[in-house]
């Protein structure tokens, strides 16, 4: 969080200053200097995008691992909670079943006291005298003593029997009531875990939600220095045409003094040629054709002078405006293999922070390691790379030209198509507008 707040400080820092730039300048360079400063904030708004980007992508890996753990935990718990309401079920069984012996022992015991009654009263040892006594037959003597005899032995059966029930019953009770207690244990230690992890997910969706609001601020600010760089663009545009325009026009004025000159020097072809000369950079200047008009202003200082005449203004009066831009010619056969060896990776996944040609990657893996397959070190983010290299226009764009949007970067092909890791649902594709969004710069590096 102290590493969030030092960026949102930044950015802040980068906003107050940033936007003083205005496209209020008189020349050229004051413009292309306020210009410059404009592209420079642009680069560090798009450099704090693309870190926010990355530490929103690793707190979204957490929040994806958190849920994963919670899911985990939640059916740990309701499993827990089954196995406890199953092991209650079988405790009131053995607590019923328990009952039962005691009922049944109850029963025997009454019964048993029944007959040591009737073996006291018959037998004992008056009754065993009176019976020895009497006339009576050894048969039913001993059938009575094998009879008494199996009575004490079915009670001490009965007795044994009781109490191993009761035994049983007991331990199986003890067991269960021990089961119960550990698993209630640790139902109690997952659903504590539970909370833990729901209110650590809860804190990882606001600060998910901080950094949404902290990329739209960011990007609002992007667009911002959008727009202001065009603005100064199309300043720059007007400058250089009223220039031009001036340029044109003091062409055009030369040419018709070297006409007037040529005349006044009495020589009729000479005239006729400056006089021809100084119409068609009239003719240039108002077309807007500065290297026209200047061509034909000397064309007719020279006609001027093989007659002799001078020319009030001179040819070193005019001033001289380059219009053209700068050419930056490149490695046109390296840019080729650089596009061909590009192309083989289209289709493959577009995964974001990933740095796999073939299992995934994203806008700048893709082009850091196409540059770098050729020996050709790049930055690893869209914004650094969008200051490596040398600059040239998307007019004299060749292939094998990094083309450079906002949090976004491509390779040229040529014919106005590039290659690039677009998104997780193209992946990574060729495109046949490359002025499909705005192109923030243009990079050689072949």
């Amino acid at each position: 969080m102290r590493y969030k707040k030092f960026l949102a400080l930044i950015l802040a820092a980068i906003t107050a200053m940033g936007l003083a730039a205005t496209v209020s300048a008189d020349t050229i360079e004051e413009l292309e200097a306020q210009k410059a400063e404009t592209e420079s904030n642009l680069s560090s708004v798009n450099s704090y995008i693309d870190t926010l980007e990355a530490d929103k992508a690793v707190l979204l890996s957490q929040m994806d691992s958190v849920d994963q753990e919670l899911v985990v935990t939640i059916q740990t718990v309701n499993s827990l909670n089954a196995d406890i309401e199953e092991l209650n079920v079988q405790l009131e069984q053995t607590t019923a079943d328990l009952a039962v012996a005691e009922e049944d022992q109850a029963v025997q015991y009454e019964a048993m006291k029944k007959r040591i009654q009737y073996i006291y009263e018959e037998g004992g040892n008056a009754g065993w005298a009176t019976f020895l006594l009497a006339d009576a037959d050894i048969t039913e003597l001993l059938n009575k003593a094998e009879y008494t005899q199996q009575m004490y032995d079915y009670d001490r059966e009965c007795l044994e029997e009781y109490a191993a029930t009761v035994e049983r019953v007991n331990n199986l009770k003890t067991q269960q009531e021990q089961q119960q207690a550990e698993l209630v244990a640790m139902r109690n230690e997952q659903e504590q875990y539970q909370q833990s992890l729901e209110i650590q997910l809860e804190e990882l969706r606001a600060t998910s939600d901080d950094y949404e609001a902290e990329l739209a601020n960011a990007q609002a600010l992007a667009n911002e220095y959008g727009a202001l760089i065009a603005q100064q663009n199309e300043q720059i545009q007007i400058v250089q045409e009223e220039l031009a325009r001036q340029a044109a026009e003091e062409a055009a004025r030369r040419a018709a003094e070297a006409a007037a000159a040529a005349q006044a020097a009495a020589d009729a072809e000479a005239a006729a040629e400056a006089q021809r000369a100084a119409e068609e950079a009239a003719q240039a200047a108002e077309e807007g054709d500065v290297q026209g008009a200047q061509d034909a202003a000397d064309a007719a200082e020279e006609a001027a002078g093989s007659s002799g005449g001078s020319s009030s203004g001179g040819s070193s009066s005019a001033p001289s405006v380059d219009t053209s831009t700068p050419s930056s010619p490149g490695n046109s056969a390296l840019g080729a293999q650089i596009v061909a060896y590009a192309k083989q990776f289209v289709g493959n996944p577009y995964v974001y922070g990933g740095n796999s040609l073939t299992n995934g990657i994203d806008c700048s893996g893709f082009t850091q390691q196409i540059y770098g397959h050729f020996g050709i070190s790049l930055p690893r983010t869209s914004g650094s790379q969008r200051s490596a290299g040398r600059a040239v226009s998307y007019a004299e764009a060749q292939p094998g030209d990094l083309i450079c949007y906002s949090g976004h970067v491509a390779i040229y092909i040529g014919g106005g198509a590039i290659v690039h890791a677009a998104n997780e649902s193209l992946g990574i594709t060729i495109g046949y507008n490359a002025a499909y969004r705005e192109i923030l710069s243009v990079r050689r590096f072949v």
